[in-house]
């Protein structure tokens, strides 16, 4: 017998539970399709940096509306999170200091903390930084980072507070647009149908808008993250880097570790099946990354290599998400595609999503900008730096 629902999310990373929260405490009745458990896939493998250092000026309101709302997670959803005020720094070459400069005038006028900060003062807080190459930085002493799985599972189980059902071991394995508006969706356990449905598959997104025969440019791509346990002297935790100079990102973890990854656009081109590939560290990468971080991070090189893991990032052609009704009056969704940023807009996303799906006319976020006919219109999403992975 087929379950009905007001709104079926297929995904349970952050935006399906975001989403499902958002959408379940406006009083609509809905059921969250994820084919493991909430928070056995990327997003539980994020590495959770929270950072407001955005192009444009949706994604920094976006992005300073999650952080308030990570900064007082219990009150405005529940739970834990282990939110981590660390600070945040970005660390560009000459060539890009005007983007940085205009960056940083676009996000105070949205109210975000930010700032110049001299080579100096970033070494006061980061003792053994190279700052030799370094003009100048922008500073964000409210970010930082969050545990990506108690955060995913808090939003579901707020979900779950306000009556939504959460379906885990549950795999789509097709997907109909009926007449009337009314979408069904067949799983592995049960068949569901609703008048609204996301998508939120994140790096299984592009498959999951084929089975409605829709073709999206999204595609699975596997990243990986390298740990270093930092040597005698320097145990203190030190704040989020993203050095767009040696193209790397690195924030302390508990336990004394560093933990570092790629600002990589190369990283577009690892397309994998999302079900199967390799899921442990390269040593090649440890080599590369680890080499990245010497030239900026010196006192590394008597750290400890300690492992790591290969994950997915679900990447667009602008490494921008696509937020958008997928087909005129069908009902059906997707929110996929967020190329590594999903995590630190996961808050305001879920409002996003609730706002799109119940037709608010005046939404606090509007997600004209990840339109899916951007592409066909050349409207791609740009950002201040040669790279749009940064946004």
């Amino acid at each position: 017998m087929t379950q009905t629902f007001d709104a079926i999310i297929i995904g349970g990373g952050i935006m399906g539970c975001s989403a499902a929260f958002q959408l379940a405490r406006r009083g609509l009745k809905v059921a969250l399709l994820e084919k493991d458990t909430i928070g056995a896939g990327p997003t539980g493998k994020s590495s959770a940096i929270i950072r407001q250092h955005y192009s444009n000026e949706l994604t920094a309101r976006m992005a300073l509306h999650s952080l308030r709302v990570f900064q007082n997670f219990d009150d405005a959803v529940g739970g834990e999170i282990g939110f981590t005020e660390a600070g945040f720094a970005v660390l560009v070459s000459d060539e890009d200091k005007a983007g940085l400069e205009t960056n940083i005038a676009l996000q105070r006028k949205v109210g975000i903390k930010t700032g110049l900060i001299s080579p100096q003062e970033l070494s006061e807080r980061v003792p053994g930084l190279k700052i030799s190459d370094l003009r100048t930085a922008a500073y964000e002493p409210e970010s930082g980072y969050a545990d990506p799985y108690l955060t995913v599972n808090a939003y579901a189980s707020a979900a779950r507070r306000y009556g939504a059902q959460i379906f885990q071991d549950t795999e789509v394995i097709d997907i109909r647009l009926e007449k009337g508006g009314l979408v069904t969706v067949n799983a592995t356990t049960d068949t569901f149908s609703a008048p609204l449905a996301l998508n939120s598959a994140g790096a299984w997104g592009a498959r999951v808008a084929k089975m409605a025969g829709v073709d999206v440019p999204i595609n699975s791509c596997r990243v990986q993250v390298a740990f270093f346990r930092r040597p005698a002297g320097y145990e203190a935790p030190h704040p989020v880097i993203g050095d767009f100079i040696h193209a790397t990102y690195f924030r302390s973890e508990t336990g004394g570790l560093t933990l570092s990854g790629l600002i990589d656009p190369a990283e577009a081109d690892a397309i994998v099946n999302p079900d199967k590939y390799n899921e442990d560290l390269d040593t090649d990468f440890v080599l590369n990354v680890g080499e990245r971080l010497l030239r900026r991070y010196p006192p590394l090189e008597q750290s400890q290599s300690t492992g790591g893991y290969a994950s997915l990032y679900a990447i667009t052609p602008d490494w921008h998400p696509i937020v958008d009704e997928l087909l005129p009056d069908s009902g059906f969704y997707i929110a996929s595609g967020f190329s590594g940023h999903g995590f630190k807009l996961g808050p305001a996303m879920g409002v996003m999503i609730a706002d799109l799906l119940t037709d608010v006319s005046q939404p606090e976020f509007d997600p004209a900008m990840f339109r899916l006919k951007r592409y066909a219109e050349g409207a791609a999403v740009q950002g201040q730096y040669e790279y749009s992975i940064a946004g």
